[in-house]
């Protein structure tokens, strides 16, 4: 295992060269932004912070992240319009564009390099005014706290999320942030600590000194802030696909984990049981749309069970040109014209009458079983679930929990089964849903 740990450092960690050339932009940046704050007095400093700024930075990407701290007094209003004002000035040059968190950033790419600009408030630990007030503590507390060999093994422990698709905390991936992988190295020491202690991590486990109770599959407790639980924010298919990836490693370590992992071969039959739903949306924050077509895949796919058909997976994909898509993977895209409906025993004769009663009208007939049971045969509104998922949409979005900020876009939308759907994202969405991940399943 040490070699390969070895031979992945050599690939992830920055040489001397790039670290200078990072550290020179990094401060040709906070010199522009110092000059663009230096009169306004509701600026009370200037900071690196994120991953570059703690040394936990991958040579392969290397964002630069300053955070502009205003006044604690300054309005929550007046504070997202000078962020955006201090940013568009200080990045002029360089074609700045915003971004959008809890509250609005700007964001440039200045020699092949994102440099992000993010206003914050200067408030006491524990006294936050917006979720980007932790970040200069978080930065100072692991500059302190992780010794270099502890940067290294967060840069290896990035680096094997990444390959392995459950890296980035953003609502589309509910994966394992950067601070999370620092978080986890300072915990257990080294990536091979990480990795032995999720291999066996139980329900509910705590990682930190919690001061309270959280109700999540894994608790990673945020030092800085006892009443925060990073782990809320990872989907429990991840920390699934982490703990046996780390399974698999440790039983036979292999460079692989760190190459970005192919997917076995999809059989072209299944994909005809794939129904996805497509539209384009007016543009908005990632974070918001992510959050409705999630909502909306959720909502949509409860309601085609109800129906009657098999779920078996959904995912949601927002590729380019504002196109979103929405995929269901089923038993089966038909179902039987006529479906049973077993009541209760003729003996409980209150329960019998009211099965009786709200289900007569719906029966083709109805009979007693051989076992004493009131038995109801109906037939189905809808045994097309391509059809039903059109008739759903048209007719009645309030069920199919569609939120007001997507009934719009959502109006005008087309459904195709999965074996015929053309474009190389979409593609892509379905033979990941469709498919086995190999590395995950490795170790059996």
């Amino acid at each position: 295992m040490s070699q390969i740990l070895k031979q992945v450092e050599k690939r992830i960690a920055p040489g001397e060269a790039l670290r200078r050339r990072k550290e020179n932009l990094a401060e040709s940046v906070l010199q522009m932004v110092r000059a663009e704050t230096a009169n306004r007095p509701e600026v009370v400093g200037v900071e690196l912070g994120g991953s570059f700024a703690k040394g936990t930075w991958l040579a392969k990407k290397a964002d630069i992240d300053v955070f502009i701290r205003f006044d604690a007094s300054v309005g929550e209003k007046e504070f997202a319009e000078l962020g955006k004002k201090v940013g568009f000035s200080a990045l002029k040059k360089y074609k700045p564009y915003i971004r959008y968190a809890e509250h609005p950033f700007v964001e440039a790419t200045i020699k092949d390099t994102k440099v992000n600009l993010v206003p914050c408030y200067d408030v006491e630990e524990g006294k936050w005014k917006s979720s980007a007030d932790r970040s200069p503590f978080h930065t100072r507390y692991m500059t302190k706290s992780l010794t270099d060999r502890m940067k290294n093994d967060v840069r290896i422990l990035k680096w094997f999320l990444k390959c392995n698709g459950i890296y980035g905390a953003e609502i589309a991936r509910q994966g394992f942030s950067g601070y999370v992988s620092e978080v986890l190295v300072l915990n257990f020491g080294t990536f091979e600590g990480v990795l032995r202690a999720i291999s066996q991590i139980k329900q509910g486990q705590v990682i930190g000194s919690a001061t309270k109770e959280f109700d999540s599959p894994l608790v990673i407790i945020d030092p800085i802030d006892s009443n925060r639980n990073l782990g809320a924010a990872i989907s429990v298919e991840n920390i699934a696909k982490f703990a046996m990836l780390s399974r698999a490693f440790l039983k036979k370590p292999s460079g692989l984990f760190f190459k970005e992992q192919k997917r076995r071969q999809v059989r072209s039959g299944i994909l005809k049981d794939v129904l996805v739903v497509s539209f384009r949306y007016r543009k908005r924050s990632p974070d918001i749309i992510w959050g409705q077509l999630k909502r909306a895949a959720t909502s949509i796919a409860t309601q085609i069970s109800v129906e009657g058909f098999t779920v078996l997976r959904r995912s949601a994909l927002v590729s380019e040109d504002n196109d979103a898509h929405l995929v269901f993977l089923l038993k089966s895209m038909t179902l039987d014209r006529n479906r049973l409906k077993t009541g209760p025993e003729f003996f409980v004769a209150d329960h019998a009458d009211r099965f009786i009663a709200s289900n007569r009208k719906r029966s083709v007939m109805m009979w007693i079983s051989d076992e004493g049971k009131i038995c109801s045969l109906q037939s189905r509104s809808h045994t097309d679930a391509r059809e039903f998922v059109k008739h759903l949409i048209r007719k009645n979005l309030q069920s199919a929990g569609i939120s007001a900020g997507l009934k719009d876009d959502i109006k005008r939308f087309s459904i195709v089964r999965g074996d015929k759907v053309v474009g190389k994202s979409i593609k892509e969405a379905i033979s990941e849903l469709v498919s086995t991940d190999e590395a995950v399943f490795s170790s059996n």
